[in-house]
């Protein structure tokens, strides 16, 4: 459950290289875009939802990427997964999704729940939109993981999931963005669901990997990657999915139809005092560690795509 490939990075974080100095200032616009400008997205606010969905879709279209939409009926309103593709050459069946979703719930703008992930979700379409890999990858802009939708029927990322289920597609990764612009070095200032607490560090400066039993390998297979190219603190876990936390996000959609799936998160409540309330301002995340942990998830998303 708890044992994980390499170790933990310690001490002073580098300083930011050039790359990742300009990958931060874009999160900062991509988050202030989203939970600044548009505001609350979700059915209730659904002009919003919207023009989050039309923002998303404009901005990786000026990628130069070819996007696609999954729409359905929620609440009586038309709302859309986006999804962009970049076949593979060699292992084309093979398909890596990475997924974030871009509403919020109902009374907060979202900043960090989750424009952070969608901000990296677009940032890593950026980075491989002109790449080849061997395995085809996907990267998709979940809607309605929020509740009431969540763990429903409705839930965007299930909706996707039962829909690659139903034609046969292989899934064999999917990394879940979820919450992870929130970074704190005060000793106290990580929780966790019993027991982790036992085994884990009480500093929340670290990125989680989390998955549940069946997706263990992957849970090492990511965070082993994370491990050899990044210089930032992280922790993993796979334990049964019934756990508090372990399938808060729409990784759960995917075990839902028997895909391997990972949450990369910073633990959203059990760190982020302003997670799903009205002071989720896009001026409470860290954009440099944000960013660090960006660079990190491309070189998991290359190894990935690459076996």
């Amino acid at each position: 459950m708890i044992r994980m490939p390499g170790r933990s990075h310690t001490g002073p974080l580098q300083p930011l290289t050039a790359e990742q100095r300009d990958v931060g200032l874009r999160l900062r616009a991509h988050v202030t875009r989203l939970a600044g400008e548009i505001g609350e997205r979700n059915v209730w606010a659904h002009e919003n939802l919207a023009a989050a969905a039309g923002w998303i879709e404009e901005t990786l279209r000026s990628l130069g990427l070819e996007v696609r939409g999954q729409t359905f009926e929620a609440e009586g309103h038309r709302v859309r997964n986006l999804e962009v593709e970049r076949r593979g050459a060699g292992r084309a069946d093979e398909i890596v999704v990475v997924g974030a979703h871009y509403d919020s719930v109902l009374g907060s703008p979202g900043a960090n729940d989750n424009a952070s992930g969608v901000a990296a979700l677009l940032e890593l379409a950026r980075r491989f939109g002109d790449q080849s890999s061997a395995r085809t990858l996907r990267f998709v802009a979940f809607v309605n993981e929020e509740p009431p939708f969540f763990q429903t029927a409705e839930m965007g990322s299930l909706v996707y999931a039962r829909r690659s289920r139903a034609a046969s597609e292989r899934v064999v990764a999917m990394l879940s963005l979820e919450t992870i612009g929130c970074y704190a070095d005060a000793p106290g200032s990580q929780q966790y669901p019993f027991p982790f607490g036992l085994f884990y560090p009480r500093r929340g400066d670290f990125v989680g990997f989390v998955g549940n039993i069946a997706s263990r390998a992957l849970v090492g297979q990511a965070i082993g990657a994370f491990r050899r190219h990044a210089a930032f603190p992280s922790e993993g876990v796979a334990a049964p999915g019934w756990i508090g936390g372990i399938g808060w996000s729409d990784h759960w959609g995917f075990w839902q139809q028997g895909y391997p799936a990972v949450m990369v998160t910073d633990t959203a409540p059990f760190r982020y005092p302003h997670y799903h309330l009205h002071s989720d301002t896009p001026d409470r995340l860290d954009y440099d560690r944000l960013a660090r942990v960006v660079s990190g998830l491309a070189r998991v998303v290359e190894e990935l795509a690459n076996p």
